[in-house]
């Protein structure tokens, strides 16, 4: 079968196609054809050993995806060959077929597509877990999303929205502001690229207090970092929870003497390692989700698809920040 290929230390142009066995699935596992694997951040950096995890080589980066199950291990319970299911494996998904226990399953409603269902996970679990576990958001908050164009940050716009916030989308163009409008963006903010000198450093904290309010941003959903960070900090409400997603422009060094003086907090949000200490939680988190895009109230935007020979594409455009809502890889073309 197919698969790409981390074979050395690199960039996406490091990645090559090449055929390898088809894995079988051992006891309390499956084995799933994979239909589709959406492209998230982490992809970009543990091909460059840049990731919490480095499994060892080859590998295939892909880490969300899609697929109907072919093969059932043994003792394995409650699924069936034929089965849709979406998954967060970690890696390995930019191949044909995957092995993946049956634990880490997730069944697709029959609304749901495949491809769009792989852009659900890492996206919508990340912030579902991150404004209802961490950011305590109730009905009239108001939230300054950083970074709102793409996956994780659409998801923050249409979860915001459901949970009764006004949302703020801060985004580097207004091609990517008429997007999270799209999402339902109560207002956009369009900063300028860092680094940041001093002034522009203000004028930006000026931009988010214009927006947010006089009374601040009750939630900063910061999937950016670097010069990003503290201008929002800037704009936060008092008691505000300032939420750590990501950091693609780099880790933000924060003033503390603002958290003293808006009496906020600093939260991480790590959903990895909370789908693992808290699988029941995740798993009343991923049905809500389903639920909402029933009703209606969230729908995953696949920006682009891409064949399994092109993945490497979608990684670099990620990593470019390029990317607006989910790039796609799906298996048949």
């Amino acid at each position: 079968m197919k698969a790409l290929l981390s074979k050395e230390v690199g960039g996406p142009e490091t990645l090559v196609v090449d055929d390898i066995a088809e894995p079988t699935p051992g006891k309390g596992e499956v084995l799933i054809k994979v239909a589709a694997c959406a492209i998230n951040f982490p992809d970009t950096l543990i091909i460059r050993d840049m990731y919490q995890f480095k499994p060892p080589r080859p590998f295939a980066p892909g880490g969300e995806i899609s697929g109907t199950i072919e093969a059932l291990g043994e003792g394995v319970e409650g699924w069936k060959v034929g089965d849709r299911v979406l998954s967060g494996i970690g890696n390995g998904g930019l191949q044909e077929k995957v092995v993946v226990a049956a634990t880490r399953l997730f069944a697709v409603p029959d609304f749901v597509e495949l491809p769009e269902a792989s852009a659900l996970l890492m996206t919508y679990g990340t912030t579902i877990h991150g404004l209802k576990d961490r950011g305590d958001i109730k009905e009239g908050d108001t939230m300054l999303v950083l970074g709102a164009a793409g996956g994780v940050g659409l998801s923050a716009v249409e979860l915001g929205k459901a949970y009764g916030a006004r949302v703020v989308a801060a985004v580097s163009s207004e091609e990517k502001g008429e997007v999270a409008r799209k999402a339902g963006a109560d207002e956009v903010v369009v900063y300028p690229r860092a680094p940041f000198d001093k002034d522009t450093s203000k004028a930006l904290a000026k931009a988010f207090k214009d927006a947010v309010g006089p009374e601040g941003a009750d939630i900063v959903y910061d999937i950016v970092g670097g010069d990003y960070s503290e201008p929002a900090l800037r704009a936060i409400a008092w008691e505000g929870r300032f939420l750590v997603i990501g950091f693609p422009a780099g880790i933000a060094k924060m003033p503390l003497n603002l958290t003293l003086l808006k009496s906020c907090d600093i939260r991480g949000v790590f959903w990895g390692a909370f789908t693992a200490r808290e699988p029941r939680k995740n798993e009343a988190n991923i049905a809500e989700l389903f639920r909402l895009w029933k009703e209606g109230k969230i729908s995953p935007l696949v920006s682009e698809t891409y064949p399994l020979e092109r993945a490497h594409e979608a990684i670099a455009k990620l990593e470019s920040r390029g990317a607006i809502g989910k790039l796609v890889v799906t298996m048949d073309g």
